[in-house]
């Protein structure tokens, strides 16, 4: 298995890091320009050492249509990022990992230095549908960082996010504790692709969980807006109000590729709790 096929497992939010093949490109002109984003970072970060992370942690000339940079360090902890991996920066994102692949990613870390750039690719399985799909990263390691490029994973889809607010939603019934924390830690399988799961509690109308955003977690869900200014949170509890489940549309923020795009959300409320998923519209 490959090096960042471990990383990227959280649900696969770590398989957002690497990219999928654009299909208006070819497979060669792809890695292509991976490895000349690449050769890039590995130049700034030479002549700025660990300054570099901060450039390579926003939008702008690490960031290549769906291609940015990421790195890790030999310990496994998350770095920089151009991607939805940010939310993991400061992670050991090894701890994340399933037993089973923990001990591959640990030993895609021990790559000596002085390789040069390395490729990992590989057959995954997608989570929901089974159909298996290839995967492809670029790294270089330098000193005790480890530099990296991949491709994203497409988008998710209205069946993928149905599925995955159902597999929330039948948690949280068993388990509220052990279910809001798993959501909180990235950990459980709860954030796939562009899609994650925030719940609210009903009761006092605030965030217990949140997929992608944990600075949401206490703060008031009646009062949520989108970009726009016009109110999310407030229709959302009126809606659920009323009945056990439904859907409402909004725009938000797409995690994977940094824009505001049009989301459709699934609800359902399960006790006390709304659970939430979306997907984003093409």
């Amino acid at each position: 298995m490959g090096f960042l096929h471990k990383l990227a497992w959280l649900g696969a939010v770590l398989l957002m890091c690497f990219a999928q093949v654009n299909a208006a490109t070819t497979e060669k002109d792809d890695g292509k320009a991976a490895i000349a984003l690449l050769e890039k970072a590995l130049a700034y970060y030479h002549d700025n050492g660990d300054k570099a992370f901060a450039a390579f942690s926003r939008q702008g000339e690490f960031v290549d249509k769906d291609r940015y940079v990421f790195v890790v360090d030999t310990k496994g902890v998350m770095l920089a990022s151009g991607g939805p991996s940010s939310a993991l920066i400061g992670r050991d994102v090894s701890e994340v990992l399933p037993a089973d692949l923990q001990k591959a990613f640990k030993d895609a870390l021990k790559v000596p230095e002085g390789n040069g750039i390395q490729q990992a690719e590989y057959r995954w399985q997608n989570w929901s549908d089974g159909k298996v799909e290839r995967k492809h990263v670029f790294y270089q390691r330098i000193g005790q960082r480890i530099l990296a490029v991949g491709y994203y994973l497409p988008r998710a889809s209205a069946e993928q996010a149905k599925a995955l607010l159902d597999k929330a939603a039948t948690d949280l019934s068993k388990n509220e504790k052990v279910t809001l924390t798993a959501i909180n830690s990235l950990k459980g399988g709860y954030l796939q692709d562009d899609l994650y799961v925030f719940v609210v509690d009903l009761d006092t109308q605030r965030y217990v969980a949140h997929g992608t955003n944990l600075r949401l977690i206490n703060t008031d869900f009646s009062k949520i807006k989108d970009p726009e200014g016009k109110p999310v949170g407030e229709p959302i509890l009126a809606l659920i109000a009323k009945q056990d489940e439904g859907e409402y549309e909004y725009r938000w923020k797409n995690p994977v590729t940094g824009k505001v795009e049009d989301k459709h959300a699934y609800l359902k409320k399960v006790g006390h709790f709304l659970v939430a998923v979306g997907y984003y519209s093409p």
